[in-house]
């Protein structure tokens, strides 16, 4: 069965980084699309950074740009986001989202058929 874990979630301070971690499990591929997306409570589900094996593309949110990096290892089967400059307005569950079927990176959740359980970001201003 397909799993995906996060990890590196905590309290940080404004103005300081952290690194999250996706693990995936249960199966190989190559051409996958990962996805990283936030919720915090009252707002929508927001795309935050995506990573495509398929084209060697990456892609961000508008309100991380600069600021976040996404990358992966495979062979540790993880890919990473780290997040730096962090703001209180960053304070959300964060989710990685996995798409193993070749397709490349895509903005919207519905595209992506698995799911980690997430990790909670809380930035102190």
């Amino acid at each position: 069965e397909v799993q995906l874990v996060e990890s590196g979630g905590g309290l940080v301070q404004a103005g300081g980084s952290l690194r999250l971690s996706c693990v995936g499990s249960g199966f190989t591929s190559d051409d996958y699309a990962i996805g990283w997306f936030r919720q915090a409570p009252g707002k929508e589900r927001e795309r935050v950074s995506c990573i495509s094996s398929t084209d060697g593309s990456t892609r961000y949110g508008d309100s991380v740009k600069g600021r976040f990096t996404i990358s992966s290892d495979n062979a540790k089967n993880t890919v990473y986001l780290q997040m730096n400059s962090l703001k209180p307005e960053d304070t959300a569950v964060y989710y990685c989202a996995a798409d193993l079927r070749g397709f490349g990176c895509y903005d919207l959740d519905v595209f992506y058929p698995y799911w980690g359980q997430g990790t909670q970001v809380t930035v102190s201003s």
